[in-house]
């Protein structure tokens, strides 16, 4: 336990540091600090001694020396219980510093601004309060270490449940979220400047650091005897959305939901997208979210059971109550209307999130033994006016809608990926199946709704004429796919044979 006297404020992110330094005041503890944290202590009315006062030395080097000094981090470092250590700072005048209120210079916001220079970068490093934290954590039992906000108040309330004392397992949970912190910032640091100098900055950088905080312990994994957790790093996004309802979410609601969220990006009318085992069982784009919702269903009502939703709008009533009327694990949506969340609470084990935005592209990463495959985002958008159609035949201008709509679904499905696609809804899909003719049989002996006069959207090129046969069996009229094949002039030509209409965009987009 530590019984906190004396404390050392010194923070960037002033959020709540008044009103803490004022119950810390009340307390009768004795306030250290520096520069702009003093002036705002002072300026609210709180009792505080200047760090110079402590050191004998003035803050100097425009503000870079302030707390690096032996009489600073003798106060932290000495271990109360070492009579030697305590013998020490007496002999030299050396107070006791009980706790560390450190946080630090805004890297990563400084980082994240469009044309940063190398010195800004330099500057916008802190010094002296990752060292100031590593000191603190490191003799946690005898110092409160606290580099957030978020814990100002639970600490106080500690110390006034217990006359001014920390309890040693808070302290050492202020110590572990401390190493964190200061872990995370140095990797911020080495993988920005990592990039300073390059001529052409890649994506993918030289050492992968991959850090994350535990956001939720799940019960298990993709099976039971598999253990899970969900690591966030808080910037939108599935990973960072908020649960209002349901039961806990599970390893595979993650993964599904993470699914249909990012096929419902693809979207800018009102659309509505279902999910069963990551792949899309319906999507559909409309003027309405409730006929989206009822045309993505109506493509695969059987498979829709147990799946988990996306909507890139804001959930209504009216879709609330198309919804209900069948078993949905989970919905992902950017908000939520009050109707809505009184007509979904009927179902009080269905998972409700709330998803924002995420704010900057991750790069997908997967693990593999030994280590780890990293990419840049597919993000690519197709271009009318790039794609190039390859038959004799052009496509209808319903057809045109069609092929981006079964093309942006396609994008995620599972490779061999087919889709079978209206103008603003898909119709079936064949997902997964080692050979692409299987894909486009797997997707008719699925379809609910009829196929004829339907496109057919392929992730990559076909590699013999006997997919687009296949296909032309059950009533398609045009095909959009990467082109690329060495089979290239015999597939256009049974295209033109069988009458249909083809685009090729150039780009593939396996999904593994």
């Amino acid at each position: 336990m530590a019984i906190i006297k004396r404390a050392l404020i010194s923070v960037t992110d002033k959020t709540g540091i008044v009103e803490f330094a004022q119950g810390l005041a009340r307390l009768g503890v004795e306030i250290i600090s520096t520069g702009g944290t003093s002036s705002a202590l002072r300026k609210a009315g709180v009792s505080v001694r200047d760090v110079s006062d402590v050191t004998g030395f003035p803050e100097m080097l425009d503000g870079r020396l302030k707390t690096i000094n032996p009489r600073i981090a003798g106060g932290v470092l000495g271990m109360r219980s070492k009579p030697e250590h305590m013998q020490a700072l007496e002999e030299h005048g050396i107070p006791t510093i009980d706790m560390v209120v450190v946080n630090l210079y805004a890297f990563e916001s400084a980082a994240a601004k469009p044309g940063v220079t190398l010195p800004e970068l330099i500057e916008n490093i802190d010094i002296g309060g990752p060292t100031l934290i590593r000191a603190a954590a490191k003799n946690y039992q005898d110092v409160a270490v606290i580099t957030s906000p978020a814990d100002y108040d639970e600490i106080l309330q500690e110390m006034l449940d217990r006359d001014r004392e920390v309890c040693e397992p808070t302290l050492w949970r202020l110590a572990r979220k401390a190493f964190a912190l200061t872990a995370s910032y140095d990797t911020a640091i080495s993988s920005r400047l990592a990039r300073v100098g390059e001529e052409a900055p890649s994506a993918l950088p030289s050492t992968l650091d991959i850090r994350a905080p535990r956001a939720i312990s799940l019960r298990y994994g993709e099976n039971p005897h598999q253990s899970a957790a969900l690591y966030s790093l808080r910037r939108g996004g599935i990973a960072d959305a908020k649960q209002l309802q349901g039961k806990e979410l599970s390893y595979n609601n993650l993964v599904d939901l993470d699914a249909a969220w990012q096929l419902i990006q693809e979207f800018d009318d009102p659309a509505a997208a279902i999910i069963k085992h990551t792949n899309p069982c319906g999507c559909a784009e409309s003027g309405s979210l409730v006929e989206s919702y009822r045309k993505a269903f109506e493509a695969d009502p059987v498979s829709a059971f147990g799946g988990v939703l996306a909507f890139n709008r804001t959930l209504d009533e009216e879709t609330a109550r198309e919804v209900v009327k069948t078993f949905i694990e989970a919905i992902a949506a950017p908000e939520y209307s009050a109707e809505a969340r009184d007509v979904l609470a009927a179902k009080k084990n269905l998972r409700l999130l709330e998803v924002a935005a995420s704010t900057n592209e991750e790069l997908v990463i997967k693990s593999i033994s030994g280590g780890y495959l990293a990419q840049t985002a597919d993000a690519h958008k197709l271009d009318k006016s790039q794609a190039k159609v390859k038959t004799d035949r052009q496509p209808t201008d319903q057809e045109w809608k069609a092929l981006k709509f079964g093309w942006k679904v396609c994008k995620h499905v599972k490779s061999n990926a087919i889709v079978y696609a209206r103008a603003g809804q898909s119709v079936s899909a064949g997902a997964g199946q080692m050979s692409r003719v299987d894909s486009v049989k797997v997707g008719a002996m699925k379809a609910v709704l009829p196929l004829q006069g339907t496109v057919l959207a392929s992730d990559a090129f076909f590699p013999f004429p006997d997919g687009l046969e296949e296909a032309a069996r059950y009533g398609i009229t045009a095909v959009i796919q990467p082109g690329g094949s060495v089979k290239d002039e015999e597939v256009i030509a049974t295209a033109n044979r069988l009458g249909l209409a083809m685009v090729f965009t150039g780009v593939r987009h396996f999904r593994h």
